[in-house]
């Protein structure tokens, strides 16, 4: 495939042979955008774990500070007593059976969902399509709670949740190519911080092994891993 002006221009900004420090890649990572909307800027971590061990199967949540840049569609099945709580903290959308029903129908127009604990016996079904979507509530993620208004609020400020792939690998996207340069450089670091702050006792060796970013439809720019404290 032939390579076009607008992907030679870009690659010749990027030295292959050189790893970037966290600061020169957020701001480089804006200047290879060639997207005429305001692309997503992403992380790829690859880690040194066996995600088949349960103990090494890495997941958790991270708040970042400056948001994602994205606003999230958050749908919170409850019982009725739960809704006016949810709809005052900003959720999309609101209810239960209803939407059970149209899940069940294909409808996954949504970014994440929360629910309530005694209303996940119904959910449970509904594994298999929200399973490989990432969106099935789960308490390590804080998507299953009593303090729903909480719940939306943290997601609807920039609360995002991770998790290891099966190749030891977490994708994210921590902002926009809109964000200044300190902004997707302290997003990353949050991020990356608090995936070195779950390392499992049992992981031995490197346990980053590296990190990239890229912004949408980009090539990776290669981030050094020393910088940060492991």
């Amino acid at each position: 495939m032939a390579i076009t002006k607008k992907r030679k221009a870009v690659n010749a900004k990027i030295d292959s042979s050189k790893i970037y420090t966290l600061k020169d890649a957020s701001s480089l990572v804006k200047e290879i955008n060639t997207c005429k909307f305001d692309a997503s800027v992403d992380l790829h971590i690859r880690l040194g774990v066996d995600p088949k061990k349960a103990d090494q199967a890495i997941r958790g949540t991270v708040t970042l500070p400056h948001g994602t840049g994205k606003t999230k569609r958050v749908l919170v099945l409850c019982t009725p007593d739960k809704e006016e709580a949810a709809k005052g903290a900003g959720a999309d959308y609101v209810g239960l059976d209803e939407f059970i029903t149209k899940i069940e129908g294909g409808w996954v127009d949504i970014d994440v969902i929360i629910a309530t604990p005694s209303v996940m016996p119904k959910i449970g079904k509904l594994g298999k399509i929200l399973g490989p979507r990432n969106l099935m509530p789960n308490p390590k993620t804080g998507t299953v709670t009593n303090d729903v208004a909480a719940a939306v609020n943290e997601v609807k400020g920039g609360k995002i949740a991770f998790k290891v792939d099966k190749a030891g690998i977490i994708h994210a996207s921590i902002g926009r190519v809109s964000f200044g340069t300190e902004k997707i450089t302290e997003n990353s670091l949050e991020f990356i911080n608090a995936i070195i702050r779950l390392k499992p006792s049992t992981a031995k060796g490197t346990y980053l092994k590296g990190v990239s970013m890229a912004s949408s439809m980009s090539p990776g720019i290669l981030i050094d891993t020393k910088t940060f404290v492991q």
